[in-house]
């Protein structure tokens, strides 16, 4: 990942399209986007965030529920609406693209429950899929917090090849060191990678992406960056040393975000 200088002082010479998705529905927090207690909706965090990197220069919340549109334009922001049986997030900001109208080149994903999202972290993922015209998307790797743990199935894991793509994302741990366990292994000690939810993409790529067809290893783990991988598309990897803070999925997750905006 490029140093926090590099980045700023790099001037892009294609500016991203940043597309926020939004649901209003979900099983542990219905209605998240529109939690308010910090005086703000969630999503107008997330949309103020983003808006701060320097290489996006047009940030949209992509809704298919009109309570979360009609807010996000209530703070002066700017939200499409999209169809309600989308499958997936890629498919939605296909959509949200082709409504838009618009001619950027590299379309940026940043999860609508994702509050704290560090804008060089947005900036290192365009930068870094401008630079590898040999792959489709980028998405981000980092290393797993001292308190997480790795064999969690709620904590996507990812390995990659000596290129620095992706091979396999999995949310079991990957890969199975087999020696592990084996005082004599020589072998070297393999580092184990989490994916942070954060993508970019080239646009011709996003708009065919709802044209592929759903793969086996994409429905077993119930991972859409799967697909990319199973028909032959490129993700390349870039390594985030300050990784996004984790997003909001439930109430007491709220909550402590809530706590942190009011100490």
């Amino acid at each position: 990942m490029p140093s926090q200088s590099e980045i700023k002082n790099q001037k892009s010479e294609s500016p991203a399209l940043c597309l926020i998705p939004a649901r209003f529905g979900s099983t542990r927090f219905p209605g998240k986007p529109l939690a308010d207690h910090t005086g703000k909706p969630l999503i107008q965090h997330v949309v103020e965030n983003a808006a701060r990197a320097r290489h996006v220069d047009r940030v949209v919340v992509a809704t298919d529920d009109l309570r979360i549109h009609e807010a996000v334009t209530a703070f002066g922001g700017e939200s499409v609406m999209t169809r309600a049986d989308h499958p997936n997030g890629s498919s939605r900001l296909a959509e949200a693209v082709q409504k838009l109208g618009t001619t950027h080149q590299l379309i940026v994903n940043v999860q609508g429950d994702e509050p704290e999202i560090d804008p060089d972290l947005i900036d290192a993922l365009v930068l870094g899929l401008a630079q590898d015209d040999t792959s489709d998307m980028a998405t981000l790797y980092a290393d797993f917090a001292p308190d997480e743990d790795p064999t969690s199935p709620h904590i996507v894991k990812l390995i990659k090849d000596q290129h620095q793509r992706a091979i396999y994302f999995s949310r079991t741990l990957i890969p199975f060191v087999r020696d592990a366990g084996n005082p004599a292994s020589t072998g070297p000690r393999h580092a184990y990678f989490k994916h942070p939810g954060l993508y970019a993409y080239r646009r011709a790529f996003l708009l065919a992406y709802p044209t592929l067809a759903p793969t086996p290893l994409e429905q077993a783990e119930q991972l859409e960056q799967l697909r990319v991988i199973e028909h032959g598309h490129k993700i390349a990897l870039i390594y985030a040393p300050k990784p996004p803070h984790p997003g909001i999925d439930t109430p007491e997750q709220y909550a402590a975000f809530v706590a942190r905006c009011t100490r």
